[in-house]
């Protein structure tokens, strides 16, 4: 018999992972992981505590009734196929994106930031996105709009696809059936978004030290926009 959960509201109401699950199922976390992994509009969408939250209402027996393996499968083929929609998007695109006006829900700064943070892990950075909000949503676009080579992107995208999709979710899952776990939920999730959005924090700061004039070392220069970063296999695809 399942132990009951009162998982809080880490976000606006209608972001609440919770809520999301209870009253879409799996297709609106299919739904929210294709849309945030690579459409424009998906950047703000609660993609890490989601899957941390359907992992472990898996294993509490509520809302989602369908095997693990099953749920981690789906997840991933929603994100690799998002991540796709996106390369897709910026190398139809281009340079046109980043003279696209701000808006409620566009953000150059955003454009700005994947791409610098794309111009400094090169294809790795398709990988490494994944663990980053917004990032995690733009940098497919940015490298459709670089030409990285598609079957380059295409490895990357599988591999981020499977370790993001079914890692987060795997560790819902096992750290959900831990009475600790169940007892700090609400400090468990608020700990996810406050991980996942340090490093958006970190280089906030960095951009600001820049911006005054104060040398960072920790980072090389950001190559300009659309650049094709070196090591990123993004020569045109074939």
């Amino acid at each position: 018999m399942s132990t009951s959960l009162a998982l809080p509201a880490v976000g606006p109401g209608f972001l609440n992972p919770e809520w999301l699950i209870s009253t879409f199922g799996l297709i609106g976390i299919l739904a929210i992981v294709f849309a945030e992994s690579g459409l424009l509009i998906g950047f703000f969408l609660p993609g890490d505590s989601l899957l941390f939250t359907a992992g472990l209402l898996v294993a509490d027996g509520r809302y989602l009734h369908q095997p693990l393996w099953l749920v981690c499968l789906l997840v991933v083929v929603a994100a690799i196929a998002g991540d796709q929609v996106g390369y897709l998007f910026g190398k139809r695109v281009g340079p046109s994106l980043f003279r696209r006006p701000n808006s409620r829900l566009f953000k150059q700064q955003n454009v700005q930031r994947a791409n610098d943070f794309f111009a400094r892990y090169g294809a790795r950075s398709v990988v490494l996105a994944r663990f980053v909000p917004i990032v995690r949503t733009f940098t497919p676009i940015i490298a459709g709009v670089s030409r990285m080579r598609y079957r380059t992107f295409l490895i990357y995208n599988v591999l981020g696809g499977a370790l993001w999709g079914t890692g987060v979710t795997v560790l819902g899952y096992f750290l959900g059936q831990i009475a600790f776990v169940k007892s700090h939920i609400e400090f468990i999730l608020i700990g996810i978004v406050l991980v996942s959005v340090l490093p958006i924090g970190i280089q906030l700061l960095r951009s600001r030290r820049r911006a005054a004039g104060t040398p960072d070392r920790t980072t090389g220069h950001a190559e300009a926009v659309g650049a094709r970063p070196t090591g990123a296999g993004s020569e045109s695809a074939s």
